[in-house]
């Protein structure tokens, strides 16, 4: 085990990027770019993919096999606790009785902002239930804290609107939900490019999740490879501790005490 793994429901992974398999031509595409990005976590919305519902239909189980990958069902599109709550005891069932999920209860379809009353009644539903629940939630330090309070495995907190590649808009919300949290946290939605995910982990995020950043780049795969940079090259910033801020230098990078020539 790496000795800077992500850990998850008592889970080690290597890598800190999470993805998601919507959105892609095709499931080759599918395939590529999630290979080329390292990610261990996959993704699945269920009330959108096949991974077995569908019985005689090409199921993404397919091509991303759960003996490679864990496959983390989500409820994308769902507006309501009940709905989510339903839409995972299926994936549940169709995974044989994998326990690890997304969260996501939506509250519109113009914005996809998190509805909160019903994402904290979904979760406490669930967590009895016996999931292991990650929920992707607004970047709201006492809801974040709640959550974790029912029992959730890792909190996702938005960095803006889903699909939207707005990057991180308030990161000082961000801060304080990781400065809380005894649980990974980890940037869900609004991820635009590698910089984006790079600045996420520099503010001492576990994780970055993303979808759109990925599918809808001109280039997936090539992004895909970007995006697994980033996201390690952001880590390692934020492991090695950045140096101080200041509006101006007083001390030169290049001593001049003990130059040649000098006294």
């Amino acid at each position: 085990m790496s000795i800077d793994s992500l850990i998850i429901a008592g889970k080690s992974y290597s890598s800190r990027l999470l993805v998601g398999t919507g959105k892609y031509k095709d499931f080759a595409q599918t395939r590529d770019a999630i290979d080329a990005s390292g990610a261990e976590i996959i993704t699945v919305a269920i009330r959108r993919t096949n991974i077995g519902q569908e019985p005689g239909q090409p199921s993404l189980l397919e091509v991303l096999p759960p003996a490679q990958f864990t496959i983390l069902p989500n409820t994308a599109g769902c507006y309501s606790a009940d709905e989510a709550v339903r839409t995972l005891r299926l994936a549940r069932e169709l995974l044989d009785g994998h326990a690890l999920v997304k969260l996501e209860v939506l509250g519109d379809s113009h914005t996809l902002f998190p509805n909160m009353p019903e994402t904290l009644k979904a979760a406490e539903t669930l967590v009895k239930d016996g999931f292991q629940v990650m929920v992707y939630c607004a970047d709201d330090p006492i809801q974040a804290r709640m959550l974790e309070e029912i029992g959730c495995v890792a909190i996702m907190p938005l960095a803006s609107l889903i699909g939207s590649g707005m990057g991180i808009l308030n990161p000082w919300n961000l801060k304080l939900i990781i400065e809380q949290s005894k649980v990974p946290v980890i940037v869900d939605a609004g991820v635009g490019t590698a910089s984006d995910a790079a600045v996420a982990m520099e503010l001492g995020c576990d994780g970055v999740l993303m979808n759109t950043a990925i599918a809808g780049a001109q280039n997936p795969v090539l992004m895909a490879g970007a995006m697994k940079k980033a996201v390690e090259a952001g880590r390692e910033a934020f492991l090695a501790g950045r140096m101080p801020k200041k509006l101006y230098s007083a001390t030169p990078s290049s001593p001049t005490g003990g130059l040649i020539g000098k006294a």
